[in-house]
C-alpha cells in the first residue's frame, strides 16, 4: 500500500495550486523547478502550505478533486487551519 498525499502550495503570485503525489518533497521540488505543471511553471518560487494523507490514490484524488473545486477564499481558510503543521503531515500516520 502507497502513500497518497493532496497538497497545496502558494505561488509566487499568491494563486493556491492544488495537486495529488505519492512524494511531496518531489513533488514541490519539481514544481519549484518549474516542472511540476502548466500552472505553475511560470507563477515560482512555490510553497507548500498544505498537506493531507489519505490511505488510497482514489480517496485522494476525490479529496483534490474537491479542494480544486473551491473557491480560493475557501482554500485559504482551509490552508489557514493548518497552524504550521504541514512538517508533521508529511510523514504517514502509523
Amino acid at each position: 500500500m502507497g502513500h497518497h498525499y493532496v497538497y497545496v502550495l502558494e505561488c509566487s503570485d499568491e494563486t493556491l495550486y492544488t495537486g495529488y503525489t505519492t512524494d511531496v518533497g518531489r513533488r514541490v521540488a519539481e514544481h519549484d523547478a518549474g516542472d511540476g505543471a502548466k500552472y505553475t511553471a511560470g507563477r515560482t518560487p512555490v510553497s507548500l502550505c498544505y498537506v493531507e494523507y489519505h490511505d488510497n490514490r482514489s480517496t485522494a484524488q476525490s479529496r483534490e478533486y474537491a479542494i480544486k473545486s473551491r473557491s480560493r477564499d475557501e482554500k485559504a481558510a482551509l490552508v489557514a487551519t493548518t497552524d504550521d503543521r504541514v512538517a508533521v503531515c508529511l510523514d504517514p500516520p502509523s
